[in-house]
């Protein structure tokens, strides 16, 4: 990134303590799968540090929904939904942000203008079964919406019988 680019991201970098738009960058870092920039930055004004995060945004489909309805697709959704589903449970965040990833990574790959919405639940349902299955039936259980305790059980019972498969 050119220098007065950086400059200007700066300026226009809102601190989240008193609202300041100039702050300076103290150090930053490049995440692993090298797609994040991580930004530590300082309020000119206040002096408090916060952190910003830097993505490049990539063309994603739209999400059409089982009405017919179109919206954009939209990560922090899936993202609030798998915490929500991991609550509680020994699943860290790190993890969670890389099947968030994965699944954008795969939206964008498919090439498509538009994927259906129930594509992507059912990849956060596969990668969820894979990492814990409570977490996995806890999603299940609102995405699906079971019409009564049969429906649900059924699902239990086919996540009991994958694992002693």
């Amino acid at each position: 990134m050119s220098c007065w680019l950086e400059t200007l991201l700066a300026l226009l970098m809102k601190c989240p303590h008193c609202g300041n738009l100039e702050s300076k960058v103290v150090d930053s870092r490049l995440s692993a799968e090298g797609d994040i920039t991580r930004r530590r930055r300082e309020c000119e004004r206040c002096n408090k540090r916060f952190t910003s995060y830097e993505r490049v945004e990539a063309e994603l489909p739209m999400i059409v929904k089982k009405d017919g309805r179109r919206e954009p697709f939209d990560r922090l959704k899936i993202l609030h939904g798998m915490q929500k589903a991991c609550e509680k449970r020994p699943i860290g965040m790190d993890t969670i942000e890389g099947v968030v990833n994965q699944i954008e990574i795969w939206a964008q790959e498919l090439g498509r203008t538009e994927v259906l919405s129930h594509l992507v639940g059912e990849k956060v349902m596969e990668a969820l079964h894979g990492l814990d299955e409570i977490a996995y039936v806890r999603y299940a259980s609102v995405y699906r919406s079971f019409k009564d305790i049969n429906e649900f059980m059924d699902e239990l019972k086919d996540v009991l019988n994958k694992k002693q498969s």
